[in-house]
Order: C-alpha cells, then sequence, then structure tokens
C-alpha cells in the first residue's frame, strides 16, 4: 500500500514546527512531501493567487500551497489562534486554513490550537492522528519522544546562538519572525550580506522562549502577540552585548509596524529597521546594511579613543 503523502510549505509556520511534523509524521509511515527552499517561481505563484493587502509572508506562505497542491494526498494546515489569553498569534495563523480552503481545491489535513479554551497542541496531534487509525496510547508515546528531541536540538542551537557573544567581530542581532529571516527569499539575501561584511549574526528567536517572553515586559508590559515577546525578549538580555539591531519586517506586517517602532523607540543603540517587499534588487539593502555598519565602526572606534 502507497504511504500517504502531506505535503508541508517551506513557510511560515513550517520555521516553527518543521522538524517536529517531518519527525512525527515519518514515525507514523507517513511520507512528507516538502516544498522547495523560496525562489522566483514561487513567490509568482504567491502574487497570482494573492491580493495587495497581504504581506510578503502571506504571499510567499500562498505560493508554497500552489507549488504543492497536485503533488500531494493532504497540505497540512493548523489553525494557531493562541497559547493562553495573553499569548495570541497573528490573525493569519489562524485565517490559513480558510483561505487556502477557498483559493484552492486540495484536502487539507488540519489541527486547532486554542489553549485558551483547552486546545493544546497535544490535544490536537491526538485528535489528529486518531482520525487515521492510531491507537492514542502510541501517539502520545511518540509524541513525546519527538517533542523531547525536538527541544534537545533546540537547547544545542540556542546554546551556539550564545556562543556569538563572544566574538570579537561587530555584534548584530537580527530580530525577526522566523519564517521571514530563515526564508531563501527574504531574509537569507539580508544574512549573505552580513556575512559578507564579516559581521557575527545572533538571532532572535534562539533563545528560551519562556525567558523572552517576561523579558520582553521590559520594553513593554500590554504586549500580547506570542511570537513578537518571543523576538523582542532577546533585546534586553543582549542591549550591553551587542553593537547594533536589524530588525526585518516583510510589508505591510501591521504587527510589526507596531511592535518595532515601540521597541526602537526605548534603545538606545544603533538600529536598522529593514521593510522587506521586492527583492527584485537587493542594491538598496547593500547600501543600507555597509552604511549602517559604517556608522558602528564608527562610533565603536570613537569610544575607544575615549
Amino acid at each position: 500500500m502507497d504511504k500517504i503523502k502531506i505535503g508541508i510549505p517551506r513557510s511560515m509556520y513550517y520555521y516553527y514546527y518543521g522538524d517536529f511534523w517531518e519527525k512525527l509524521f515519518t514515525k507514523f509511515n507517513f511520507e512528507i512531501i516538502l516544498s522547495p527552499k523560496t525562489n522566483k517561481e514561487i513567490m509568482n505563484l504567491g502574487m497570482k493567487y494573492s491580493y495587495d493587502e497581504m504581506c510578503l509572508s502571506l504571499k510567499n506562505y500562498i505560493g508554497h500551497i500552489a507549488y504543492l497542491k497536485d503533488k500531494c494526498d493532504y497540505i497540512l494546515i493548523p489553525r494557531i489562534d493562541n497559547f493562553g489569553s495573553n499569548n495570541q498569534t497573528c490573525t493569519n495563523f489562524l485565517a490559513t486554513y480558510d483561505l487556502i480552503n477557498n483559493l484552492f481545491n486540495v484536502n487539507i489535513l488540519n489541527y486547532n490550537i486554542d489553549e485558551e479554551h483547552g486546545q493544546s497542541e497535544k490535544i490536537a496531534i491526538i485528535e489528529l492522528l486518531e482520525k487515521f487509525g492510531f491507537k492514542r496510547n502510541k501517539i502520545i508515546k511518540i509524541y513525546n519522544e519527538v517533542k523531547k528531541e525536538v527541544e534537545y536540538q533546540r537547547k544545542i542551537k540556542i546554546m551556539k546562538n550564545l556562543e556569538k557573544l563572544e566574538s570579537k567581530k561587530i555584534k548584530i542581532l537580527l530580530v525577526g519572525h522566523p519564517y521571514n529571516i530563515y526564508d531563501e527569499y527574504i531574509g537569507k539575501s539580508v544574512i549573505k550580506i552580513l556575512n559578507e561584511l564579516n559581521i557575527e549574526i545572533i538571532y532572535s528567536d534562539l533563545f528560551d522562549k519562556e525567558e523572552a517572553n517576561i523579558n520582553s515586559k521590559k520594553l513593554s508590559n500590554t504586549l500580547y502577540f506570542k511570537y513578537s515577546k518571543e523576538i523582542i525578549g532577546s533585546i534586553p538580555r543582549l542591549i550591553n552585548k551587542i553593537d547594533g539591531i536589524i530588525f526585518i519586517t516583510a510589508f505591510p506586517c501591521s504587527l510589526d509596524s507596531l511592535v518595532n517602532e515601540l521597541v526602537i523607540r526605548k534603545i538606545k543603540i544603533p538600529t536598522l529597521n529593514l521593510i522587506i517587499d521586492d527583492l527584485d534588487s537587493l542594491t538598496g539593502f547593500e547600501t543600507r546594511l555597509e552604511s549602517f555598519i559604517d556608522v558602528i565602526e564608527r562610533r565603536k572606534n570613537i569610544e575607544t579613543k575615549n
């Protein structure tokens, strides 16, 4: 019997849950069909099915769905509303199921996370896999094993991220959602330029999430967006250990436009806010990044002389 093919878009949710999904569903003998790294073809597909008001990240996600739609039995699209009353997600994380369901004729593999109403990820995964005939005890056992493995691997990444603070290079904290920073077509272009400038990059998402959530209150005690708190929560901890901060935002993200502006007004070290929309030319980014690093180098030279 052929394996059931589950398509996973390499966008948005993937950068939070991709490792977990791939390991989990493989253990239950599903075949994973992962869309390729974002390229011009995928972005063009996203633009084709999107409307102008959507943020670049959502257009990107839709492009990955369009790529996968004829290549698998199901496409995995969770509905993620919240992780508690003060840990809401962007509305896109709740709305993509309905959006994709109306845009494409595809079979969607779906589960809901709404902890405010008692629906945790674990409960949702159990319910999903039970529909395929798997026994609850087996699901719980494998779920716990995979979670433990993924969390261990994340701890290693966090440790390596922190080790960069000992570097003698200029240290820049790159603040942004993982689905922007690590996307081949969005954030990777910025990372490439910074590497060419010999910059030590510290990633805002590679910190203990609970600690970051608590630290975010030093910048705003009213913010209730889970993923925003997790990335800006790295700033208070590092503010005296880094030379500058670069924010990466996909236009026109209303959530980031609010949060980044709030944060920039409260910090005293050099900052650069990159709002990314059209990536046909990187010339503008290169110039701004080079100028930003030049400002930091001049500032460090002045501090050294004083």
